[in-house]
């Protein structure tokens, strides 16, 4: 074999053992991230990275290996640098609706949004409150132009976001939880000082208020209530899996586009680590703050795509917009355990008796036994409506989705007749999951 091969042959085999020591050093550090739960910023295992692999240079005798160390160390520092402010940073003011802050009897502080009835329609006499998904997410425009449209019918709006989201106060990682959120609710309510409200919860917000109808105290707050496209209610339905609605648009769509955080190796490790339930919540690498400061809405990924059917695929509407978004991760995720965590409400909810109605969405990405559980499971639902041609999102500005929705929830909440049928019922169940997927 000629010299020159074998020279390029012990070149590339260097070049592939460097390459192996780096990955090999690397895989430490995200261990040991593991392991400490990112103290100190990461630093902590990063410092314990770099001295097993300096001591296992020096203890080989040879100075090769020191180049995969300094490679890796420079690599793995990355993770521990912030390249975002560490401290709160909530979104600007709207300049359509004025903000306000409540300090609620739980200790919360909620960021409200008030919009007083206008138009020519009759002044509706019961205050409607609007609790939105996420968990722990601001309120995104789209959500906020539909709250302007049930004005424009009469109602006087309330819509706070709830403690963590939007430019409400963060608290403590450990005080989130399903049930904090349900006595916010209640405190809420109670501050308003306007005797028993209507309530419309979306996704996670109808669980919260789902949660809610199976609180006596929190629900003697409420007069009507309509659960919109609603996640899990507790533990035992959180581990119900499989059957969806109709194809959605995930994995058809265009991708999103803007910046992403998790394309920043300190945000990809910390929030895929997170979400693999290998780094707490309140964990030690990327603090509340700075996380909630970092996170993009295209970190979300396919996951809006999801709220939408797969006919809208090329003209899924922006739901907000960048310096209007906001989403805490590691709070949302600490609220979903604690969901997931939580003994059945079964009980609690049969002896419900606030007249509530349910929406399901023809394309929901929503395990479709999550609403039909709570339809099954609470005798206080009057009506479902199953709303054809939307998504998970069901108000989206798309054609007459606003106008069909807002229909619909005015109709229950006025106690008048339903723009669609009563479907399905209770008696229906089992062939709605077998005829709806």
């Amino acid at each position: 074999m000629p010299p020159s091969v074998i020279r390029s042959l012990r070149l590339v085999g260097r070049l592939l053992a460097v390459a192996a020591a780096v990955v090999g050093l690397v895989a430490v550090f995200v261990a040991l991230i593991v392991a400490t739960d990112g103290a100190g910023s990461g630093l902590a295992a990063w410092s314990a990275a770099v001295g097993i692999a300096v001591a296992a240079a020096m203890w080989r005798g040879r100075m090769m290996p020191l180049l995969p160390v300094l490679v890796a160390a420079a690599l793995t520092l990355s993770v521990c640098v912030p390249t975002v402010p560490t401290t709160r940073q909530h979104p600007p003011a709207l300049s359509f609706v004025t903000t306000e802050h409540w300090r609620l009897s739980t200790g919360s502080r909620v960021a409200v949004y008030h919009y007083p009835p206008t138009g020519n329609s009759p002044r509706k006499r019961v205050p409607l409150v609007y609790l939105n998904g996420g968990p722990v997410r601001g309120i995104s425009l789209l959500d906020h132009r539909f709250l302007q449209r049930l004005a424009g019918q009469g109602y006087d709006v309330y819509a706070y976001e709830q403690a963590g989201g939007g430019r409400s106060d963060l608290l403590p990682m450990d005080q989130y939880s399903i049930t904090r959120s349900v006595h916010d609710l209640g405190a809420f309510v109670g501050k308003l000082g306007r005797g028993r409200v209507d309530v419309l919860g979306f996704s996670s917000g109808a669980v919260v208020l789902t949660r809610a109808l199976a609180d006596p105290a929190t629900a003697a707050h409420l007069r009507r209530a309509v659960v919109a496209e609603p996640g899990p209610m507790d533990g035992p339905t959180a581990r119900i899996t499989g059957q969806k609605g109709r194809p959605s648009a995930r994995g058809i769509a265009p991708a999103v586009t803007g910046p992403r955080s998790t394309h920043v190796p300190r945000y990809a490790v910390a929030f895929g680590l997170m979400r693999l339930g290998l780094l707490s919540p309140d964990n030690g690498l990327v603090g509340q703050a700075e996380g909630d400061n970092a996170f993009t809405a295209a970190d979300l990924g396919s996951d809006t795509a999801s709220a939408y059917c797969a006919r809208d695929a090329r003209r899924i509407p922006v739901e907000d917009t960048a310096h209007n978004f906001s989403f805490s991760a590691a709070a949302s995720l600490r609220v979903q355990q604690t969901i997931k965590d939580s003994a059945s409400i079964t009980p609690q909810l049969r002896r419900s008796r606030t007249a509530a109605m349910l929406m399901i969405a023809e394309c929901s990405s929503q395990v479709r036994q999550w609403a039909t559980t709570i339809l099954a499971d609470n005798p206080a639902i009057q009506r479902t409506q199953y709303m054809p041609g939307v998504g998970h999102h069901m108000w989206n500005g798309l054609g007459s989705n606003d106008q069909r929705a807002a229909a619909v929830i005015t109709a229950f909440l006025q106690d008048e007749p339903a723009p669609l049928p009563d479907y399905p019922t209770r008696a229906d169940i089992p062939a709605f999951l077998r005829n709806h997927k």
